[in-house]
């Protein structure tokens, strides 16, 4: 019956529908404040990445931003870059010589570092040639540093051994672990000829191991080794990088360096997903630089954190090392709004709302005239009972049309309860009903031992 469905219609059921619809927009907004959770794999774990990445997510937290970070530790920067490229983590601490993730964009460098070749000037140690038969100091180091080293002296017809050192005409430079609080004696005692270091030229400790070296040169001269040929060094090996380490960088009387040196190095990045939105990773890249102060009171590494090196944004984007785009549009201030980012989204949205909508009123427009077409047929079926009684001469059949007139007057009572209907359609109701009553009465006056109908005005209905 078109009546099982009039509870669409009660003014219950609409409010129910607007409150609903009220609470779906309130948690789509709660959805969109949320902040966003990522996942960031950090190594090496004795590094100085750690704790880096620590105090930018405690000051992401004490800042209430729209970014939170979830950590995930690993051993060594080959792990952490693994954990980008499989998916369990968002961004991670990628050195891209060591491995660089197939789906992995750079957001930020966190710490360039440089091959640091030192030696005092009385051992003649002026480029990569003097290194052959030399016996080269280096302190802590990671299996990454000594593929680098290998590389470069490879590329300049030199092989790297282990243990004592070689005769003069040999091709071979023998690495020596020297503590680095022990540089200086080493140098002194012969055990070493030059010193080597993959470190960030103006760290601390890059200082330190300089100043050690100085110490022992005959007149202060220190001789840093230079890669004359990085370009094709960086042709040759394309996850490395072009350094120069600035003439004065370790002292200024005499000038320490003379000159630039050119040398090469790796960079330790915040690289994420290439799937990463532009919108987050524009956010993430953001934070990097307006948090660093903040982060820098809990580590000095922070103030390393640099922006990558690019001409064009295509240059940026097809890099052998590439850039996130949604880093570029922070580097361009290029970020976008909310509704330029959610543009879409609401769009969608409100296309479905209207949708929605556009179905409720044809549904209620077709329950009205599904519910029309009732009272119309009630007020058909009087007629028709009307016709029925006039002709009718069986009590029980008259009794029967007594009863039906009365469950279509409740009927009509109940159109008039659940709509507010207009006064026309319910004056044919009222007409039809004490029309059929009248008539029914006049049969019954003709045989009086008919009970009467219970007396029911037409104003009922």
């Amino acid at each position: 019956m078109p009546t099982d469905l009039s509870w669409l219609l009660r003014r219950e059921t609409l409010l129910a529908g607007a409150v609903a619809l009220l609470a779906a927009a309130a948690l789509l907004a709660w959805y969109l404040l949320q902040a966003t959770v990522l996942t960031v794999a950090v190594a090496p774990r004795d590094g100085t990445e750690p704790g880096l990445i620590r105090a930018y997510a405690n000051a992401l937290e004490s800042g209430r931003t729209g970014l939170r970070l979830k950590i995930l530790d690993f051993d060594d920067v080959r792990e952490s870059a693994a954990a980008l490229q499989d998916g369990r983590a968002d961004l991670a601490v990628v050195r891209p010589d060591v491995l660089l993730p197939t789906n992995g964009l750079t957001l930020a460098i966190l710490r360039d570092q440089a091959m640091l070749i030192a030696s005092p000037e009385q051992a003649g140690i002026k480029d990569f040639p003097h290194l052959a038969g030399k016996r080269l100091g280096i302190g802590g180091h990671r299996d990454a540093d000594i593929w680098l080293l290998k590389s470069i002296l490879g590329y300049y017809g030199l092989t790297l051994e282990p243990g004592a050192g070689g005769g003069p005409g040999d091709r071979a430079v023998v690495l020596v672990p020297v503590a680095e609080d022990a540089v200086a004696g080493a140098l002194r005692e012969k055990r070493i000829d030059a010193f080597i270091s993959i470190i960030a030229p103006s760290a601390p400790k890059a200082l330190d191991l300089v100043a050690a070296v100085r110490s022992v040169a005959r007149g202060g001269k220190v001789e840093f080794v230079a890669v004359e040929d990085d370009d094709a060094v960086i042709e040759r090996f394309p996850k490395l990088q072009a350094v120069a380490i600035p003439g004065g960088l370790f002292g200024g009387r005499p000038k320490l360096p003379a000159d630039d040196v050119k040398t090469v190095g790796a960079s330790y990045r915040l690289m994420a997903r290439a799937s990463l939105s532009r919108a987050v990773a524009a956010d993430m890249t953001q934070q990097l630089f307006e948090k660093r102060t903040e982060a820098a009171n809990a580590t000095e590494a922070a103030d390393y954190v640099q922006a990558p090196a690019y001409e064009t944004t295509v240059a940026a984007t097809s890099a052998r090392i590439p850039i996130h785009p949604g880093a570029i549009d922070y580097y361009e201030r290029e970020q976008h709004g909310f509704v330029e980012r959610y543009g879409d989204t609401l769009y969608l949205l409100g296309a479905l709302a209207g949708g929605l909508v556009s179905v409720l009123a044809w549904i209620r427009q077709r329950l009205a005239g599904l519910r029309r077409e009732h009272i119309d047929e009630i007020v058909e079926r009087l007629l028709e009972i009307t016709e029925q009684a006039r002709a009718a001469r069986d009590p029980a059949a008259i009794a029967d049309l007594t009863r039906e007139v009365e469950r279509l007057a409740g009927d009509a009572v109940r159109y008039a309860c659940e709509r507010a209907p207009d006064a026309a359609t319910m004056s044919a109701v009222a007409i039809a009903l004490d029309t059929a009553r009248a008539t029914i009465a006049d049969l019954r006056h003709l045989d009086p031992g008919q009970p009467g109908p219970r007396p029911t005005s037409a104003s009922e209905g």
